[in-house]
């Protein structure tokens, strides 16, 4: 399987403008790959020091949630090792 570079931002569809009252309308084109549909709520993120926004599907967010927390065990423990390999600790 071949792993995506993380340092890629992703897919460009095109822009969107800001109305009066706050909303934004996504490009066609990125809700039809994205399978976005009108009632889907978002997580709204800024990034870039301000400069953008991330939006995340809420059900997309909550997949991410009990995927980590059911694994949370075996997180923690990557973390601690992690910690001791960068102190140079060890047990």
């Amino acid at each position: 399987m071949k792993r995506s570079d993380m340092r890629v931002i992703g897919r460009c569809f095109g822009t969107a403008v800001l109305g009066p009252r706050g909303q934004l309308v996504v490009p066609v084109e990125a809700r039809k790959e994205l399978s976005m549909d009108s009632g889907n709520k978002f997580l709204v993120f800024g990034h870039f020091e301000g400069l953008g926004l991330i939006l995340i599907k809420v059900e997309a967010a909550e997949k991410m949630l009990n995927i980590l927390s059911s694994r949370l065990d075996e997180i923690t423990k990557l973390v601690k090792e992690s910690r001791k390999a960068n102190t140079g600790v060890t047990e």
